[in-house]
């Protein structure tokens, strides 16, 4: 199945809002169900959590498993909240993000009769045969958007917002910073990390020091941190300043100062598993890893709106070289560092 190709469809699901850690639930019960527990950010986050209950919600409407969603505000709630699901004996728990792998790990070894899926977490290969563990090449999709940052910044300057300091964020950082070195090897890019994924206060407070330092576009992997900037960017000058979104397309959050966004698929390959799942398939045991090539990731359709064709045009041509293998985009610090475009 074509990721992107489904992807439109589960973009336009009905997303809920849940208050407190509290649930969510949609879709007939007939026998299959499906729970899924979020990290701090929730389902709210305009992010991750947001599009993959997007796809959980799409897949219980089309494929009629009961599905529901538990909050985490903390922490310490993840073995809890998944604890309960496997309690009630779902077809299968999901857990979103990194934060929740070792929780996940715990509890799918004390429930080794019940399967569990996992986003964001690499599991180097000891993926337990009850468990399904989903990640995406993030380096891919943040080097384009270092392409049309590289080539759209006009005071050489560009900027970087992560979350938590983490491999996963560094797969971002790396790859946005090789993309920005392949479009404009003149330009630089100043790195800052919120070591939050749900301070928004703390996103806006960096977006004000960067811009402030000179920088006219940011990209961001922070989660709920990246509302900030979002919020930020929004007061100033329209055409000068600019910020670019991450996992889901961001533009509505400021539209006329929004670039790009660097979205990930969760919420198809979220559906694709749920479509294994009801197949009789379950891929436990298995570590699947989507890219460019796989339509795992890709920027936002929006991008047309103030990224000029030439520009598009240059980024689909590196788009083309990594798909085809004539460019490997670092994905850690050091291999950024022997990069070369």
């Amino acid at each position: 199945m074509k990721l992107k190709a489904l992807g439109a469809l589960l973009l336009s699901a009905a997303l809920v809002t849940v208050a407190g850690c509290g649930a969510a639930q949609n879709g007939g019960n007939k026998g299959a169900t499906a729970g899924l527990v979020t990290d701090v950010g929730g389902l709210s986050d305009e992010s991750f959590n947001q599009t993959s209950w997007a796809g959980l919600q799409k897949a219980g409407k089309d494929m009629d498993f009961n599905v529901k969603a538990l909050e985490s505000k903390r922490d310490d709630e993840y073995i809890p909240n998944l604890t309960k699901f496997a309690r009630e004996k779902r077809t299968i728990t999901w857990g979103m993000g990194f934060k929740i792998q070792a929780a996940l790990q715990k509890v799918s070894n004390q429930f080794k009769d019940q399967n569990f899926a996992i986003v964001d977490t690499n599991m180097g290969g000891k993926v337990p045969k009850n468990v399904a563990a989903v990640t995406f090449k993030e380096e891919e999709g943040s080097f384009l958007m270092g392409v049309i940052a590289g080539s759209m910044t006009k005071t050489n300057k560009v900027g970087f917002i992560g979350g938590i300091t983490s491999p996963l964020i560094k797969k971002f950082e790396s790859g946005y910073r090789a993309g920005v070195k392949a479009a404009n090897p003149k330009a630089e890019v100043k790195v800052v990390y919120a070591e939050s994924f749900t301070d928004s206060a703390k996103g806006r407070a960096l977006a004000s020091s960067l811009y402030n330092g000179g920088t006219d576009i940011i990209y961001h992997a922070a989660g709920g941190v990246g509302k900030g900037l979002f919020n930020e960017v929004k007061t100033r000058k329209k055409g000068k300043y600019w910020a670019i979104g991450v996992d889901m397309d961001q533009s509505k959050l400021a539209p006329d100062h929004t670039l790009s966004s660097m979205v990930k698929r969760v919420d198809v390959a979220v559906y694709d598993v749920m479509k294994k799942v009801k197949d009789g398939k379950f891929p436990g045991g298995e570590q699947v890893e989507l890219g460019l090539k796989e339509d795992g990731v890709t920027y936002s359709d929006t991008t047309k709106k103030h990224v000029p064709a030439k520009v598009l045009k240059k980024v689909d041509n590196f788009k083309q070289q990594i798909i085809n293998g004539k460019i490997k985009v670092p994905a850690t610090e050091d291999e950024l560092r022997k990069f070369k475009p």
